[in-house]
């Protein structure tokens, strides 16, 4: 199976190549990056018309190179994935976030939603079932550290913000760029942790039936 994964993040591809490699390593997995995406729409601040373009035009490259499934790993670009999904089906396009959710809404009520890139956490909420309740969580500052290569400030400020979610059931670590530290949070909070990756392997195997 060709599994072309899209990214706005570059900071995304480590983590999903690590989930795959572990849950399912036979997949062939194609990377494409336009870390242009996640500039663009902190700029501008709210997804447009053009932006909805831009991924259409993503989702038609990957269609013709031969995918068999299509995952955008940036959690901040729900109703322009959902575009392409439509436009592909019934091939699987996954949103990141969406196989992370189904997994996150069964093991309680109160979920923290725990991002370090401030859009997710307007984008994401309303993706999650209205019988749940969300308490978003930014980890101020960490996505400029990984930035700037400092791996270790990006992992202390992720841990110092889940503290603030330990009242919750379950903590969603909304972006592919953060699963790492689960772990970390994990052991902060005494809470449970489902991230975006492992999660979104799992289903596409799940739905190409591999």
């Amino acid at each position: 199976m060709r599994i072309t994964l899209i990214h706005a993040l570059k900071h995304s591809i480590a983590p999903i190549e690590a989930a795959f490699a572990q849950g399912w390593p036979q997949a062939r997995l194609m990377n494409l990056l336009d870390d242009s995406l996640s500039a663009d729409l902190a700029r501008d601040g709210k997804l447009n018309d053009t932006m909805t373009e831009r991924f259409l035009a993503l989702g038609d490259y990957a269609a013709a190179t031969g995918a068999d499934a299509i995952l955008f790993t940036c959690s901040a670009f729900g109703p322009c994935i959902e575009a392409v999904a439509r436009a592909h089906a019934p091939m699987p396009v996954l949103k990141p976030n969406e196989a992370m959710i189904e997994q996150a809404v069964t093991m309680g009520r109160r979920i923290g939603l725990l991002s370090t890139f401030p859009p997710t956490l307007a984008s994401m909420p309303p993706e999650f079932p209205a019988s749940v309740e969300i308490v978003p969580k930014l980890a101020e500052g960490a996505l400029a550290a990984l930035d700037r290569g400092d791996g270790a400030t990006h992992d202390r400020l992720i841990v110092e913000a889940s503290r603030d979610l330990r009242d919750c059931d379950v903590i969603a670590l909304a972006q592919f760029s953060i699963a790492s530290t689960a772990p970390l949070v994990a052991e902060a909070t005494g809470k449970p942790v489902v991230t975006t990756p492992y999660s979104a392997v799992v289903k596409l195997k799940r739905l190409l039936k591999a």
